[in-house]
């Protein structure tokens, strides 16, 4: 639970948070004006990379800032060892899998379908 005493209700017209919610990485790059394909080859190629390339693209002068962006969340999350980022970049490339749910049920008595071909 929260400390009730920290808590200060907001005032009419006081703004908490100025800034808002960061902004994901991919929502970043398209505003900057790359496409959503080339968003997700960059993400495929460097997900096959070691440490060591993409410490080579970050460092390298010439490397886009889509490069830099995808790198430099590759290695804070492997730095934390958080599987977040990749995670993240994964299901952006290759999607979510798909969730499943066992549901059993136990119907008594008696089931009546009925059906009407129109004859």
């Amino acid at each position: 639970m929260a400390n009730e005493h920290n808590l200060i209700p907001a005032q009419k017209g006081e703004v908490r948070n100025p800034n808002g919610r960061p902004k994901k990485y991919v929502t970043l790059l398209k505003e900057q004006g790359y496409k959503l394909a080339e968003i997700n080859d960059t993400i495929q190629a460097m997900l096959s990379m070691d440490l060591d390339e993409l410490k080579d693209v970050w460092q390298n002068p010439k490397a886009t800032i889509l490069e830099k962006t995808i790198a430099n969340a590759m290695r804070k999350s492997l730095e934390k060892g958080s599987l977040y980022s990749i995670e993240t970049l994964l299901s952006r490339v290759y999607g979510k899998p798909k969730e499943t749910a066992d549901v059993n049920q136990t119907v008594s008595g008696e089931i009546k379908i009925t059906l009407d071909l129109g004859e």
